[in-house]
């Protein structure tokens, strides 16, 4: 997969430069994907700081949100299983959604040590799809993409994230399942 991106010389302060043509650097393929993923983390970052001000709620923080609206009653580990994530990243998540008012904790009356994580009213007002968030830009791009390109994208990204996390256990089949909740939030 080639990505190509057309690069245009910019002033000090910002503007595009008069007469200047694009240029495409010849990268290679590995540095153009690395870029390309590097300008999806730029994005997701800054409207997850955006939503913040917005929402009051982080990327992460809403997909937790929305998870948890999805499961009710589900623990902190099936949480981090689902997201790829060690439970220990999501402890400050889960607390700052707790002290906001937006999750409930609950003791697992099967087993007092894990603790079950339900919606609060005021985190059911927000678990309904909205304008500016991360997952309304993944819908609108899963709307625009062919379900054979996007199988071929979630491979990569799949493979890409096994790689990342060498020595780890390959990842389930869980990111095709991800994208079609997505679509249908």
């Amino acid at each position: 997969m080639r990505v190509t991106v057309t690069l245009k010389a910019i002033d000090e302060a910002g503007a595009r430069v008069p007469g200047d043509e694009p240029q495409e650097p010849q990268l290679g393929e590995v540095l153009d994907f690395m870029r390309l993923l590097w300008a999806v983390d730029h994005r997701l970052k800054s409207t997850s700081k955006h939503m913040e001000a917005t929402l009051g709620l982080t990327g992460p923080q809403r997909l937790v949100l929305r998870l948890v609206g999805r499961f009710p009653g589900i623990t902190a580990g099936r949480l981090a299983h689902i997201l790829h994530v060690h439970p220990s990243t999501l402890t400050g998540v889960l607390r700052r959604l707790e002290t906001r008012g937006y999750l409930e904790r609950k003791s697992d009356p099967l087993d007092a040590r894990k603790a079950l994580f339900c919606l609060t009213e005021k985190g059911r007002a927000l678990d309904a799809p909205a304008a500016s968030t991360v997952e309304a830009a993944v819908q609108r791009a899963l709307s625009r993409v062919p379900k054979a390109k996007m199988a071929a994208a979630q491979e990569m990204l799949t493979v890409l994230a096994e790689e990342l996390g060498v020595g780890d256990a390959p990842l389930p089949q869980a990111l095709p399942g991800l994208v079609l909740a997505l679509r249908a939030v």
